[in-house]
């Protein structure tokens, strides 16, 4: 998630909110991804290397990842130079991503269909990331909570 979190930082999670109202995109969340995630990502599914995988594997993964909503149940998605290209239209007013450069995961111009309860997730280090790109859409049941705030180190403790 650099720029927005640097490696080590902690975050405090809203466990609560998602009881009483739905994901939305650009919530940063905290969530367990699809079985296989935490290995290098493992789509659930074959799928042509022009999309981005369109469903996570059946299990769910014990670690806990960090990523932004760029998609929500419904939609269709595709990648260009990075950015999601949701429902036909590109956001490009992301001011706190690092550019994605010329990886194959940064254009992916096939769309795929976000499935029922499901979230489609990435990283804001868009040319590092391991997220929904690689291991699909996640369950909304998977979602553990927003992350709302930074409390460690104290020179980086801010609202997010």
């Amino acid at each position: 998630m650099e720029p927005t979190l640097n490696v080590g930082q902690r975050v405090l999670v809203n466990r609560f909110l998602y009881h009483f109202t739905d994901p939305k995109i650009g919530d940063i969340v905290v969530f367990h991804p699809p079985a296989g995630a935490d290995q290098g990502g493992v789509c659930g599914v074959e799928h042509d290397e022009q999309q981005a995988c369109p469903q996570g594997t059946a299990g769910k993964s014990d670690e806990n990842f960090i990523k932004r909503i760029v998609a929500e149940p419904g939609d269709t998605l595709a990648v260009r130079n990075g950015h999601p290209v949701v429902n036909g239209v590109i956001d490009t007013d992301e001011p706190y991503i690092r550019a994605c450069g010329s990886g194959g995961a940064c254009n992916l111009p096939k769309p795929i269909r976000i499935p029922p309860d499901h979230y489609f997730m990435m990283g804001d280090n868009r040319g590092e990331s391991q997220d929904s790109r690689f291991w699909g859409p996640v369950s909304r049941d998977w979602i553990i909570g927003k992350a709302f705030a930074t409390y460690w180190p104290p020179n980086r403790v801010g609202i997010f």
